[in-house]
């Protein structure tokens, strides 16, 4: 299958190189990054290794692929999607954390957009190398839920690179899920320079799951059925998984770069505020990363 890989960041990459195993991968990526691959291929290090040999770009426009998977930023989603809108592709597919990128995806392109998790925990270590620091699993579907052809071709290419796939038909549900996770480690981490483990202890833990009932409470008055329960047990999970990991919003952080907040916390506070509700926990959590932002001009 050929696949574009929009986004070739930490995440982007990784998956990329994992698909590059079996299929013909284009990697769209910043052009240090890009110029790394095409010399010297993708070296994969960590808990997958060895060295794929994609074909890597800068420009995103004009690709023609069976599937092109998006991992950029929630906050270039919109760019990303214009850029895909000038190609031509069989489906697309959001990798993305926070929500509301699917839709956005949706406004553009002339295709089915898939919903889609990633739980691997992905490092770009520099231009042309990537860590895996944690394998997981690919989960994808129909972005409004049920059956679909797409989704099960795109999971099929996923399944035969070597990644664990599913293919669901209650993506809406798993990823308010996720949300509700990301809205309970990552803002709370990045803040207080820690990994993912300091949520499972106080005085983090109670904040990190007020996040993810809140979440949860929201997610059921846009009529998701995601109980506190579920939202908790996901939360436990992942922390304890991935307790020695450092998150992508600290990672963001650490970095000097923007966040993406909005589509976690921030979205979580619309969404609220849309059915009349109140999101204390994430409206502050929200409002502290916008502040560290604004502090250093990156919004």
């Amino acid at each position: 299958m050929e696949i574009v890989v929009f986004g070739a960041g930490s995440l982007g990459s990784l998956v990329g190189g994992l698909l590059a195993r079996e299929h013909d991968v284009t990697l769209v990526a910043r052009e240090a990054h890009a110029a790394a691959v095409r010399e010297d291929g993708l070296r994969l290090e960590g808990e997958v290794e060895g060295v794929v040999r994609p074909s890597a770009t800068t420009d995103g426009r004009g690709l023609d692929a069976d599937l092109a998977v998006v991992t950029v930023k929630a906050f270039d989603t919109e760019a990303a999607a214009r850029a895909l809108a000038t190609g031509a592709f069989d489906a697309v597919c959001s990798l993305q954390n926070g929500m509301g990128n699917e839709e956005t995806l949706a406004d553009h392109v002339d295709a089915p957009v898939l919903a889609g998790t990633a739980t691997y925990g992905a490092v770009r270590r520099g231009p042309g190398v990537v860590e895996c620091t944690g394998t997981g699993e690919v989960v994808l579907g129909a972005r409004e839920g049920g059956p679909s052809p797409a989704a099960e071709r795109a999971g099929g290419a996923f399944a035969r690179a070597g990644v664990e796939t599913v293919v669901s038909e209650e993506m809406p549900r798993r990823l308010w899920e996720k949300l509700a996770v990301n809205a309970g480690i990552n803002p709370v981490t990045a803040l207080t320079a820690t990994e993912n483990g300091a949520v499972r202890r106080e005085p983090a833990r109670d904040l990190s799951r007020a996040a993810a009932r809140e979440t949860a409470r929201v997610a059921r008055a846009h009529d998701v059925a995601l109980s506190n329960r579920e939202a908790l047990a996901a939360l436990a999970e992942v922390a304890a998984a991935t307790a020695t990991n450092t998150s992508s919003m600290r990672q963001d952080v650490l970095a000097g770069r923007r966040t993406e907040i909005d589509a976690i916390s921030g979205y979580v506070v619309d969404r609220a505020t849309a059915r009349g509700l109140d999101a204390p926990t994430n409206e502050t959590l929200a409002a502290l990363i916008r502040t560290w932002e604004r502090g250093r001009e990156l919004r």
